[in-house]
C-alpha cells in the first residue's frame, strides 16, 4: 500500500496543490499499485506515509503551518525515515532557514533545507518553465518571495521562463526550487505533478524504491503542448 500525506490542506490549499496527490494515487493504481491518500489537518498526526505534500498559501496560514509543525519536529522525522517530500511554494518555503511575509516579519523555517526567503519588490505571477536534468518542468507562479539557497544546496531544476527563486544559486544559475535527497521543492503550481506526468512518476518511484515502467497517457500529449506554448520548445523534440 503507496500511502500518500496531504499536509493542512486547510492552510495549504489555495493554489489547487492538493491536486497533485489525485495525480500520484491514479498513476500508481493505473500500475495496479493500491494508493491511499490522507488529508492530515492542523491538529492530527502526520502519519507515516510513502509521499508527504506541503502547497501553497497565504502569510497568515503559511506561518500557521510552519508553527505547527515546528512544534513537535514530525516532518523532519518522517523525512529522516525515508519519506518523499514535495513542498510547493509557501511549503517550499517553511522548509528552509526562514522567510519573510509582508510587513517585514521574519519567521523561522524548519530548517531541512538551507534556504532563505525574503520580499521581493514585486509580485511574481506566470508561466514558469524550469530545465531538469534532460526534461522540462512546467507549471504557474504566483509568490512575493525571493529565495536564496544556500551554497550547498542544488536546484531543482533550472529556469528557462519565468522568475522561480528569482536569486542564483551557487552554481550561477537562476534556479527553481530545491532538491536534496528525498526532499523536492519548487514554485510550480498547476498543480506541478497534473502538468507533468513524468516528475509524478520520478516521486513515485522514488517512494516505490524501483523505476516505474513509462505509462502513456494524454498527460504527456499535454505536456508537450504546454512546455511548446510557454517555452517555444518544438513538441516533436520531447520525446522522453
Amino acid at each position: 500500500m503507496l500511502k500518500i500525506a496531504v499536509l493542512y490542506p486547510e492552510l495549504l490549499g489555495t493554489y489547487g496543490d492538493g491536486g497533485n496527490a489525485l495525480v500520484l494515487s491514479s498513476r500508481a493504481r493505473q500500475r495496479g499499485i493500491e494508493a491511499q491518500v490522507t488529508a492530515v489537518s492542523l491538529d492530527d498526526e502526520i502519519p507515516s506515509a510513502d509521499i508527504l505534500l506541503l502547497g501553497g498559501g497565504e502569510d497568515g496560514p503559511q506561518r500557521q503551518a510552519t508553527f505547527a509543525l515546528a512544534k513537535n519536529g514530525a516532518l523532519a522525522q518522517r523525512v529522516n525515515n525515508g519519506a518523499i517530500l514535495l513542498a510547493v511554494c509557501a511549503g517550499f518555503q517553511i522548509i528552509g532557514t526562514s522567510y519573510e511575509v509582508e510587513g517585514g516579519l521574519h519567521v523561522d523555517g524548519l530548517d531541512l533545507i538551507e534556504a532563505v526567503t525574503t520580499r521581493g519588490e514585486k509580485r511574481r505571477v506566470g508561466n514558469l518553465l524550469t530545465r531538469v536534468g534532460e526534461r522540462w518542468l512546467v507549471g504557474f507562479e504566483n509568490h512575493g518571495g525571493e529565495t536564496q539557497l544556500g551554497d550547498d544546496e542544488v536546484g531543482l531544476g533550472v529556469v528557462s521562463v519565468g522568475a522561480g527563486n528569482a536569486k542564483r544559486a551557487a552554481s550561477g544559475d537562476v534556479v527553481d526550487g530545491v532538491r536534496r535527497g528525498r526532499i523536492y521543492g519548487t514554485y510550480a503550481h498547476g498543480p506541478v505533478l497534473a502538468q507533468n506526468p513524468w516528475f509524478a512518476d520520478e516521486l513515485l518511484s522514488a517512494a516505490l524504491g524501483y523505476q516505474l515502467e513509462p505509462l502513456a497517457s494524454v498527460a504527456d500529449e499535454l505536456h508537450r503542448e504546454r512546455v511548446s506554448a510557454v517555452g517555444g520548445v518544438e513538441a516533436s523534440s520531447l520525446n522522453y
